[in-house]
């Protein structure tokens, strides 16, 4: 009689320990947040998502995570490129760089750029004099957003580009296609998943920023205040079942694109793949 083994010995434990892990820090903090919204009625969660000050902290919020999350695929991809196309000196130094946005506290990411643009900052007594104004902008929170969001990009890109072979852009080149289209119809396709895993980390790493973006917008309401600083407020004035109402609506809207992005991406490496 002979007896089966499992390749992998533990399964029962190290499956519960995951699940119990995964229920009491992600699923049961997201099912109080929503047991806390579902204490209001109908009307009075209605009323707390759908405030003018509510609606135009939602638009900068995803507008601005959105803007960020694309400008950093175009410069985590050129960035990317370089560090691993190219040698120069430094090269390393450069490429260590980049993970410094994961390490650096944002609160002091938005300290340094509020600096940096001030009428006496390093950066702002060239743009003040020509009326160009940055902190306490919607500009200053896509600005610091693209900080804090590049290396997702960079780093997801990277591996991908490193793993390429050459080979294959050296037959479309002997098959007489020129480098933009040797970029275009080779090298973008098999990066396409990549850059889209890269998007959806960006994006989701600036849909709940607060640190760095609570020093440089000013936090003006209807105008430069986000949707994490709206619920902070709504915190502090102890109005908590108003604040999960909002944070629902920041939760089912980014679960969603997310949805989307993961959907489109599994269908382009599907499709690159046949």
């Amino acid at each position: 009689m002979t007896t089966t083994r499992r390749v992998l010995p533990g399964f029962r434990l190290s499956l519960g320990l995951v699940l119990l892990y995964l229920s009491a820090m992600v699923l049961i903090p997201l099912l109080a947040c929503l047991v806390s919204a579902a204490s209001l009625t109908p009307g009075q969660f209605w009323a707390a998502v759908s405030s003018p000050r509510a609606v135009a902290a939602y638009q900068l919020t995803f507008g601005a995570s959105l803007a960020a999350a694309a400008i950093n695929v175009v410069l985590g991809l050129l960035i990317a490129w370089v560090l691993v196309r190219y040698e120069f000196p430094l090269r390393r130094f450069f490429d260590a760089i980049v993970d410094l946005p994961f390490a650096l506290p944002t609160a002091v990411a938005g300290l340094v750029f509020t600096d940096l643009f001030a009428p006496h900052g390093w950066y702002g007594r060239w743009l003040v004099p020509w009326g160009i104004e940055v902190n306490f902008t919607r500009g200053a929170v896509v600005l610091v957003l693209v900080f804090i969001g590049f290396p997702f990009v960079v780093r997801t890109v990277q591996p991908v580009l490193e793993s390429i072979d050459t080979d294959q852009e050296e037959a479309a080149a002997v098959l007489g296609a020129n480098r933009l289209q040797t970029w275009w119809l080779v090298v973008l396709p098999m990066l396409t998943p990549a850059l889209l895993t890269g998007f959806a980390l960006s994006f989701a790493r600036a849909l709940g920023e607060y640190g760095s973006v609570v020093f440089v917008s000013g936090n003006r309401p209807g105008q430069t205040e986000i949707a994490p600083v709206l619920i902070v407020g709504r915190l502090e004035a102890f109005q908590y079942a108003e604040a999960t109402a909002i944070a629902v609506v920041l939760l089912t809207v980014s679960f969603a694109l997310l949805i989307l992005i993961n959907r489109l991406q599994r269908t382009l490496q599907g499709a690159s793949e046949a």
